[in-house]
């Protein structure tokens, strides 16, 4: 059985209730499908890691999210999602840099990402509202 948890009047039952993960596997499938035209010598580079760290976001979320009856465990977990979307918000950098994602693109993929980093944030800046008994 689910523990459910009401955030500010929202019912939480499952991590893909929070809309930061909702938020996050749609830039990761976003990032999948725009990576699909880079060049194919960047198949074992930027095209990888950038799938790799964009998805991460999504596991460690995934792994807090069933960590959180331990509140040390569930910000670190987070923690590493944080990570995850920063190493993600510099894979965009560089995509942007070598002319594989334009301007647009890019401001509107580091800008969700960005979101996404806050809310990863402020879940960590108040793990009470979040962690508890299972």
């Amino acid at each position: 059985m689910h523990q459910s948890i009401n955030v500010a009047s929202v019912v939480v039952k499952e991590v893909l209730d929070l809309r930061v993960y909702r938020k996050a596997f749609h830039q990761a499938d976003r990032l999948f499908w725009m990576s699909r035209d880079w060049p194919v010598e960047e198949r074992y580079a930027l095209t990888s890691q950038i799938r790799r760290s964009s998805r991460a976001v999504c596991a460690n979320l995934s792994e807090a999210w069933r960590k959180r009856r331990y509140p040390a465990h569930f910000i670190s977990k987070l923690s590493d999602a944080d990570a995850e979307a920063a190493e993600t918000r510099t894979w965009l950098r560089f995509a942007h840099s070598c002319s594989y994602l334009g301007r647009e693109a890019f401001e509107s993929q580091d800008s969700v990402y960005d979101q996404i980093c806050g809310g990863l944030v402020r879940m960590m800046s108040e793990p009470d509202k979040w962690c508890g008994p299972g």
